[in-house]
C-alpha cells in the first residue's frame, strides 16, 4: 500500500486551508506534511512560504491557545504551559502567551473554580475535601501556592 505523495505546490494549498480553517503550531503543520507525503527535503521550503504569507505564526498561534484553553476549558498557567511545550512552541512564544491572561480575572477563575469543587464535596470529611480540592486545581493547571490561598480563604468563610 504505497501512499500517492503530493507535489509541493498541492501540499501548500491543502495547509493554506489547513491553516486558515484555525491557528496551528509549527509540529502540526509538520505532522500534517508527513501525513499528506510529502517530502522531508520540501518541508522547509513550504513551511516559510506559509509564514511568509501569515498562515503560518506560532506567536499568535501561542496566544489564541492560551486564550481559548484559559476562556473556554478554565485551564490554569501550569498546564497551558506544558500542553504548548508538547506542541514545541518556543519558550519566547509561551511567555508571551501566558502574559496575555489577565491576573485578577485569573485568580477569580481559581477562586470560583475552587468553590464549586470545594461545595461539590460537601459529604466528605473536612481534610479529605481540602485534598480532593486541592489536587482537582492540580490537575487543570493551577499554581499549588494559589490553590492553597483559595482554599484557605474559602474555608475561613465557611469556619467563621
Amino acid at each position: 500500500m504505497f501512499k500517492k505523495s503530493l507535489t509541493p505546490e498541492q501540499a501548500l494549498q491543502k495547509l493554506k486551508q489547513y491553516c486558515g480553517y484555525q491557528e496551528r503550531s509549527h509540529s502540526e503543520v509538520v505532522d500534517k506534511l508527513y501525513s499528506l507525503g510529502v517530502w522531508k527535503n520540501e518541508h522547509d521550503a513550504i513551511l516559510s512560504s506559509l509564514i511568509e504569507q501569515g498562515y503560518l505564526n506560532e506567536e499568535r498561534f501561542a496566544i489564541a491557545f492560551a486564550g481559548g484553553k484559559y476562556r473556554i476549558k478554565q485551564w490554569g498557567r501550569v498546564k497551558i504551559k506544558y500542553e504548548l511545550k508538547q506542541k514545541k512552541v518556543s519558550d519566547y512564544c509561551i511567555k508571551k502567551a501566558l502574559a496575555q491572561i489577565d491576573e485578577e480575572e485569573y485568580l477569580a477563575t481559581l477562586k470560583k473554580i475552587t468553590e464549586q469543587k470545594y461545595a461539590a464535596l460537601k459529604s466528605e470529611q473536612y481534610m479529605v475535601r481540602k485534598k480532593k480540592t486541592f489536587d482537582y486545581l492540580m490537575g487543570r493547571g493551577f499554581e499549588p501556592g494559589l490553590i492553597t490561598a483559595a482554599l484557605a480563604s474559602i474555608t475561613e468563610k465557611k469556619e467563621g
